[in-house]
């Protein structure tokens, strides 16, 4: 299983936020480069970039940030946060990451989305499916929708898609363990590589996950609060 931990990006600084809510925010570093660089020298190869001040604003903003980390590590990055035209996607791509994920795009504008499945692969255009209580939600988790996780994520899988970033809001940044029983109810009904965002406070946690068979993991919070050593990771890696 792939080991990606995640910067969140406000104001250039490394935060995370508690259940998406941004008035709940935590600054951890002011540099996401030194810490990028700091996974990278305990043999960590992969790198979940969010920018928060995108997905809020609806436009990539942290951009220079993500081609920083890409040009000075060896990281390969999934970016997302304020990703809705293909301009920005573009910027995104030419500024370094390897992937891209797309959750309210998804949500509002499935055309442009699957324009960009069509255009870059399955393997470079990963969906964003984040839920609270099963429903999902976009605009920085701002917005609710009456669609249901599982069926969002089947839709897609239908139109190509491979691979699934999952985070159910309700446990991102609480530290209380991921969603287990959500996670194997969408690997039983669908054929996806998923990845397991939101809850992961220890090594068991990550264990748990393989066990069942996500694909990968993304650790936050559990990382800035010493809840998981990075040498810890480093022998999962």
């Amino acid at each position: 299983m792939r080991i990606i931990p995640a910067i969140d990006i406000i104001d250039g600084k490394c935060v995370r936020l508690e259940q998406g809510m941004y008035s709940k925010k935590t600054v951890y570093d002011q540099s996401p480069l030194e810490v990028a660089k700091a996974y990278e020298d305990h043999g960590i190869k992969f790198l979940h970039l969010v920018d928060l001040d995108g997905a809020r604003s609806g436009r990539i903003v942290n951009h220079k940030i993500l081609e920083s980390i890409c040009s000075k590590t060896s990281l390969e990055v999934d970016f997302g946060g304020g990703l809705k035209r293909k301009e920005d996607v573009k910027v995104a791509f030419d500024s370094g990451a390897q992937k891209i994920t797309g959750g309210s795009v998804a949500v509002k504008n499935k055309q442009l989305f699957l324009a960009w499945l069509e255009q870059y692969g399955a393997d470079r255009i990963v969906l964003g499916a984040d839920c609270k209580n099963r429903m999902i939600a976009s605009q920085g988790w701002t917005e609710k929708s009456s669609l249901d996780v599982v069926e969002f994520i089947s839709a897609y899988v239908a139109q190509g898609i491979s691979q699934v970033i999952c985070t159910d809001i309700a446990k991102d940044g609480m530290l209380q363990g991921p969603s287990i029983e959500l996670y194997k109810e969408i690997l039983a009904k669908t054929k996806i590589q998923l990845v397991a965002s939101g809850g992961v406070s220890s090594v068991q946690d990550l264990l748990h996950l393989k066990s069942i068979g996500c694909e990968a993991a993304i650790i936050g919070k559990a990382i800035y609060e010493g809840k998981i050593q990075l040498k810890e990771l480093s022998a999962l890696c």
